[in-house]
Formats: structure tokens, sequence, C-alpha cells
């Protein structure tokens, strides 16, 4: 058959770019802005807007702030596994761990919007037998963090996200 179908794959393309130019640009000037500014559109719009970005969905994790008390926003990558939410604390391959693990390591209940719905939760690290489960998976939905893990120079904590009963209210 001619023209020969061609199969691209513009998520998977921009997204491989987006894992080679992030952790350049992690921590700079501005960086911390984009991303509060996407979690308020993100709640906004109940994740109409902006609540799908290379290829993958996203949610928006409320925790408590370690230091402040204070409710902090991150929007994230995720997955579903069950009824719990799966997300890496990669932070683009930076050496500093992401402050919302922090955070919920002090703080494990949290919330999670997701769909436009917030739901209460409750953080934990993955055993290392949910990871070998797991890992194959967030890969498939973001193959950047193969590229992240190569070059990172700590663990990329996989975090699971399990129902709660309590949040963070």
């Amino acid at each position: 058959m001619w023209p020969p179908r061609v199969c691209w794959r513009p998520v998977s393309l921009s997204s491989d770019l987006f894992a080679r130019v992030s952790p350049y640009l992690a921590h700079r000037p501005g960086s911390a802005q984009a991303t509060r500014a996407h979690a308020v559109l993100l709640r906004l719009t109940g994740g109409r807007i902006g609540g799908r970005a290379l290829g993958s969905d996203i949610l928006v994790l409320r925790t408590v702030g370690r230091r402040t008390g204070q409710p902090r926003d991150a929007p994230l990558l995720y997955i579903r596994h069950g009824e719990s939410f799966v997300i890496v604390a990669s932070n683009a391959a930076s050496a500093r761990t992401p402050a919302w693990w922090l955070n919920l390591q002090e703080h494990p209940d949290a919330d999670a919007l997701v769909d436009g719905h917030d739901h209460p939760v409750r953080a934990r690290a993955a055993t290392a037998e949910e990871v070998a489960e797991l890992w194959p998976r967030l890969v498939a939905q973001y193959r950047g963090y193969t590229r992240y893990k190569s070059i990172a120079t700590r663990e990329l904590p996989v975090v699971i996200l399990d129902p709660s009963e309590v949040g963070q209210r």
C-alpha cells in the first residue's frame, strides 16, 4: 500500500525531549512559580485544563508543609494501582528530594485531586516487590523515568497513595 503508513509518536518524542531538558530546568528561576500556577489551574478547572501532559494524567497532591504547617500543592504524573495512585519522587533526577515527599514523610495524610475530585490518601514508600511490579508501568506511562534513573545521584522513591478516611483538610 502506498504511501506507507507511518506511525509518529509525538507524545513519546516530546516526552523524551522533556526528559532530557527537565533536569536542567528543575530549579531555575520561575520553575516553582510555573508549578504553583499549574496546580492552581488544575484546581480551578477540576483538571479539565492542564490535566494531561506528555500523554499522562496529572493529579494535584496537597500535603502539609513540614516546616510551615501550610498546605502545599504539587502537580504530578501518576498511574492507578487498584484503588491507589502511584507517583515517583523524581524531581527531574535532581539531587534534591522533592519537598512534597519530605512533607509526606513527616505528615503522610494528604489529598489527591484526580478528575476534579479530592481523594483523601495516606502515602507510603513502595516495597521492593511493589517497585519491581510498578516500575515497568511507570516507564510505559512516562519514558523519561528511565533517563532520570540513569542520571540520578539518589534513589527515586516510588510512592503509593492509598485511600484513607483522613486526608489533609
